[in-house]
């Protein structure tokens, strides 16, 4: 075997992510009905490929400058834990109807780079998320558009 053939051999056998299918999907939720049916669409995903599903909150972090006239730190704390504990009972109701892995995770940030970082860190081979319910972001670019821009896995937008 000249050594050119042996280098070739290495590169056909070298593990390619996504080639067997999506092993981790991550499906964006806020408690939006848009984000709870691109859940329920990731979960039967992963029921079918045999992946593992990772549900992520992306809690928003408020600045200095947002924080005036709203309210204090505490209370959004609270609301963001309301949030949380409404995403995990749908998680479970998911769960149930979907009879899949799952886990759930909490990032802090805005929701593009909060979903950006959760799918780095996951290592996911997928990512879905909810079409976005306000009409702002048709204009501006909505976060799936960012997340399809940014060209590091496939994204599936869920109306």
């Amino acid at each position: 075997m000249t050594e050119q053939h042996q280098e070739h051999e290495r590169q056909e056998h070298r593990f390619e992510r996504g080639t067997d299918g999506p092993k981790v999907i991550v499906a964006g939720v806020d408690g939006s009905d848009s984000s709870m049916r691109a859940a329920a669409y990731a979960g039967g995903l992963a029921r079918r490929q045999g992946a593992l599903l990772a549900l992520v909150y992306v809690q928003p972090v408020m600045t200095a400058g947002a924080a005036l006239g709203a309210p204090v730190a505490e209370t959004t704390d609270e609301i963001a834990e309301e949030l949380v504990q409404q995403v995990r009972e749908a998680a479970e109701r998911v769960k149930g109807i979907f009879d899949v892995r799952w886990e759930f995770h909490t990032f802090h940030g805005d929701p593009y780079n909060g979903l950006v970082k959760a799918a780095d860190e996951l290592k996911a081979d997928a990512v879905v998320v909810g079409a976005s319910e306000q009409a702002g972001h048709r204009i501006i670019g909505s976060v799936a558009v960012r997340l399809v821009k940014a060209g590091r896995w496939p994204v599936t937008v869920v109306p």
